[in-house]
């Protein structure tokens, strides 16, 4: 039988003993920031972010009886290889457009403390955590 990432889990935690209240483990799944603020020229990459974003609160709610909730993740900008694939003069004029802290793209570790932060705190459920540094792409058209 096939299945899907989350209904995997689904069916694994299902099997897991319970901890405090009923905890049985969290899904976190990956969007991006383009889900709620897309720049021009990206209706495809937008479109599939968006969807991730919009199964959230329907997935944590499906989850719920089973004990495991589930929150999505939106990043901005990385420091990551993929990132340093565009043209210096690119990342330049897209730096300027992070508030504070504006001084570096974001870090794989701050994501993972995000990461960590959702697992630890068991009110985190349903929800869409940007983590950007307040960059807001659609207002830069």
């Amino acid at each position: 039988m096939r299945f899907t990432g989350c209904s995997f889990i689904a069916a694994v935690t299902s099997t897991i003993a319970a901890a405090r209240g009923r905890a049985r483990g969290v899904v976190i799944m990956v969007s991006s920031i383009n889900a709620i603020d897309a720049p021009v020229g990206t209706v495809a990459y937008t479109a599939a972010k968006a969807g991730v974003a919009g199964m959230t609160l329907a997935i944590a709610r499906d989850l719920a009886p089973k004990g495991v909730r589930c929150c999505t993740i939106a990043p901005g900008d990385f420091d990551t290889p993929l990132l340093h694939t565009a043209p210096q003069e690119f990342l330049d004029q897209l730096l300027k457009l992070v508030p504070f802290p504006n001084d570096r793209f974001g870090d794989p570790a701050d994501f993972a403390q995000l990461v960590r932060h959702v697992c630890e705190n068991p009110m985190l459920n349903g929800e869409v955590i940007r983590i950007d540094a307040a960059v807001r792409h659609a207002q830069h058209r």
